[in-house]
């Protein structure tokens, strides 16, 4: 017969978030709350709080997957830990919380983004490469994500290109494995190009600071625009992959250029062919102002059914990046839709799709304490992955991966239950024997407290 557990109240210490502890140091080594003693324009007058405070508090909230005002109210039950965790002295109200956020708004953007390019030049594992035939190239990813704000009056919510009511931030990932760099708020209606070129330019600024490494930018089809090329070309060791946008050019036009263009790798299977090469002509015969690799489909079948007419697809893609094979090219930029996942974790791990706001530039902050908080969250899955003893983990995280999504590292160390305890003056926490990644936990608190940064 099954055993009946009964519920119990006692009077431990226990708390459901030790995985604020690392965050905290994480917070510490840049000094966080200290930045925002100064802010410009923004005056608050006798504040009780500071606003290195405020924002620790919403960087925490967003942290543990709860970036809406009123879940400190959680915390102020018991704010002991989550104040020390974080390093500060005071736990703010939910109205306190919302009305400081809306005082400081945008003022607060480039000190966060400078503290988070400090964080992960001092902090994160290795940054990680794509390899090419001619070298290796650290990638850097951008492109615009919609933010499904639907049935809401908040400002600069417009009709997205998904279809849906929303904005449509601004992403820029570092490495493979997707150290968010930038980020710019955008209402939904903001066509992708529009200030991309001084996007390119910040996060060129900002990640210079971090890796001298040869950057490869990648862009899909939105943002296929001289205006881009322009800024790179003035840039030392930047190349750049784009999508082309084929605007109005004839399909069966590229059909016939495939066919007749020499050293076209042509792949035929039963109810396809493919065309894979490189040109400097367009379908037209005119000069290109650089060579175009381009993938060419003839598809005879459509769900196993037979078609009266084949269809055509057309994939043409810019390259600065000398001696690659078109097929290389191609698989670079499909690497690309990795940035996608990236999106999701911010989305629905931290979930922050539908933003707590009502004003633009509230929101704006929110995201780029976001940023912060992606950025902490992928450098403890990082070193999570260094430090883990495979033979004391369950059988599910012993596959060996080379990323751990952020979703993950929450369920896993973030939400780690533990018992907070005050003897011979000093406080610690203990995790209990039945949990498995206790001492992975306390592994990567230790390097993080430890090591330089």
């Amino acid at each position: 017969m099954p055993t009946t557990i009964n519920v119990k109240h006692g009077n431990e210490n226990l708390v459901s978030q030790s995985g604020l502890l690392p965050v905290g140091a994480l917070l510490k080594s840049i000094n966080f709350a200290q930045r925002f003693k100064n802010l410009p324009d923004v005056h608050c007058v006798d504040p009780n709080i500071s606003h290195g405070e405020i924002l620790s508090s919403m960087l925490g909230l967003i942290c543990v997957g709860k970036p809406d005002y009123i879940a400190i109210e959680i915390f102020r039950q018991d704010p002991f830990f989550f104040t020390q965790s974080l390093g500060i002295s005071n736990c703010p109200s939910q109205s306190t919380l919302r009305e400081r956020i809306d005082l400081i708004g945008e003022s607060a953007n480039e000190l966060i983004k400078e503290a988070s390019v400090e964080m992960i030049r001092g902090k994160a594992p290795a940054i990680s490469p794509v390899q090419t035939s001619v070298g290796n190239y650290i990638p850097l990813d951008l492109d615009v994500s919609p933010f499904d704000n639907s049935k809401t009056k908040k400002e600069g919510v417009s009709r997205t290109y998904k279809g849906c009511d929303g904005y449509a931030p601004m992403f820029g990932y570092l490495g493979t494995e997707g150290y968010l760099i930038n980020v710019e708020l955008r209402e939904g209606s903001q066509h992708c190009q529009k200030n991309t070129p001084e996007f390119i330019q910040e996060i060129l600024k900002l990640t210079r600071q971090i890796t001298q490494e040869p950057l490869l930018i990648r862009l899909d089809s939105g943002n296929d625009s001289q205006d881009n090329f322009e800024v790179i070309k003035t840039c030392e060791g930047v190349d750049v992959l784009v999508k082309r946008n084929l605007r109005k050019e004839s399909l069966d036009g590229w059909l016939i250029l495939a066919q007749n263009t020499e050293s076209v790798r042509l792949i035929r299977c039963g109810h396809k062919s493919v065309w894979v090469g490189q040109t400097t002509v367009d379908p037209k015969g005119r000069a290109l102002p650089r060579p175009i690799v381009f993938k060419v489909t003839e598809r005879y079948e459509e769900k196993g059914e037979p078609l009266l007419f084949p269809t055509i697809e057309v994939e043409t893609y810019w390259v600065t990046i000398a001696g690659l094979s078109p097929q290389e090219v191609i698989n670079l930029y499909h690497d690309h839709g990795t940035s996608e996942q990236f999106h999701s974790e911010i989305k629905s791990d931290l979930g922050l799709e539908r933003f707590p706001s009502c004003r633009f530039s509230s929101n704006s902050l929110i995201l780029h304490l976001a940023l912060l908080a992606y950025n902490i969250l992928r450098i403890i899955g990082q070193i999570s992955l260094e430090e883990q003893d495979e033979n004391n983990l369950p059988i599910n995280r012993r596959k060996k991966v080379s990323r751990r999504r952020l979703r993950t590292v929450m369920q896993d160390l973030m939400y780690m239950a533990g018992r907070l305890i005050y003897s011979g003056r000093r406080w610690s926490i203990s995790f209990g024997k039945i949990n498995p990644f206790a001492q992975l936990a306390e592994n990567v608190l230790y390097r993080l407290r430890c090591s330089p940064g």
